[in-house]
């Protein structure tokens, strides 16, 4: 990353955010720390959109701190209230479709 100042470039080693916090990666949640990239479509119900705000990660087995692959969901924010409501953990295929 570059910046100008008084007609000169500099390159920064780091990001914004990590010259602001040292490194520490404080304001990234640790799914993405780890990697992972929400997708545009819900992996519960198959929900597509252009907007990625419309989508949330899911834990699976509800730990937060457990950021592995296997473990992280992206659902819509439809998906995920009803999953919260119900204190269900993730069962894949358990969806029945609304006549």
């Amino acid at each position: 990353m570059n910046y100008h100042k008084a007609n000169k470039v500099f390159y920064r080693s780091q990001c914004e955010q990590c010259v602001r916090y040292k490194g520490k990666s404080m304001g990234m949640p640790k799914w993405q720390q780890s990697g992972y990239v929400k997708k545009n479509e819900c992996d519960k119900c198959s929900y597509k959109s252009k907007h990625a705000q419309q989508f949330n990660v899911f834990h699976v087995d509800g730990n937060l701190n457990n950021c592995r692959y296997n473990n992280l969901k992206t659902v819509c924010a439809n998906c995920q209230r009803v999953l919260q409501a119900q204190g269900i953990k993730w069962v894949q295929g358990d969806l029945v479709p609304d006549f």
